[in-house]
């Protein structure tokens, strides 16, 4: 659940948890027993992109010549989101699925590994917004190669290429993740606080009693939960509380 990575491009180390509270404690942690000086930005929402259109076909030629040995890789790939049963598969590594379909050696077996490499790099930073690609199963189904000019790089390449041109033709989406919540307030403030769950985009689920006063069921998008616990303490004079969970 804790997870850390640095931004190749800002230099700066990432820290990834399951919410606010626990990326608070991991940093008053690193404060008081590593003496680790760190400036901390507000919290990012950890989104994932998919794509909705099945069978998206994507043909993509990385071939330059500049004197001498050339660079040559051609691949035609199938986008489609995962199934339910294709998720099961023990072939499906980081949500990810890709399937050689290459018969005859249109494609050399020795290349096949880059063009799967190609296509797991890319999928780390997706090319919506940067964030993860998810559920998505890549089908190899063409391509052609040349007996000098190709090598494992320029597959790789073409490979990268001819995902990102498909991702786009293949309806993208972006993936927000959304919290189950429960929170036990005191009835007195129950209207502020139900109106609160609909300003922040949330869908109310249903009520219980509590000897606190009521249990209010909601599922309320992550993006919209940073400064809760500041937000629900003002509004009840803290006597409200509340947990969250995915």
């Amino acid at each position: 659940s804790f997870r850390v990575k640095t931004d190749e491009e800002s230099g700066q180390t990432i820290i990834s948890g399951m919410g606010e509270l626990h990326l608070d404690i991991i940093v008053d942690r690193m404060r008081r027993e590593f003496n680790v000086e760190a400036n901390v930005g507000k919290p990012q929402v950890a989104y994932r992109e998919t794509i909705r259109k099945s069978d998206v076909k994507s043909d993509y030629k990385h071939a330059k010549q500049s004197g001498g040995k050339g660079q040559y890789g051609h691949v035609v790939i199938e986008l489609s989101p995962m199934t339910e049963e294709e998720r099961k598969s023990d072939n499906v590594k980081d949500d990810f699925l890709f399937v050689n379909d290459i018969t005859g050696g249109i494609i050399p077996k020795e290349f096949i590994p880059s063009v799967e490499k190609g296509l797991r790099e890319t999928i780390t930073s997706g090319p919506i917004a940067g964030f993860p690609v998810v559920g998505v199963k890549v089908k190899l189904v063409f391509g052609s190669y040349h007996d000098v000019d190709s090598s494992e790089m320029a597959f790789k390449l073409a490979a990268s290429m001819a995902f990102k041109q498909g991702f786009a033709k293949a309806s993208p989406v972006l993936l927000e993740p959304i919290m189950k919540v429960e929170i036990v307030s005191p009835e007195d403030y129950l209207g502020d606080v139900m109106g609160d769950v609909s300003r922040r985009r949330g869908v109310l689920q249903g009520q219980d009693d509590s000897p606190s006063g009521k249990i209010i069921n909601a599922m309320i998008p992550l993006g919209e939960m940073f400064g809760y616990a500041t937000s629900l303490r003002s509004m009840s004079q803290g006597r409200a509380t509340f947990s969250m969970e995915f």
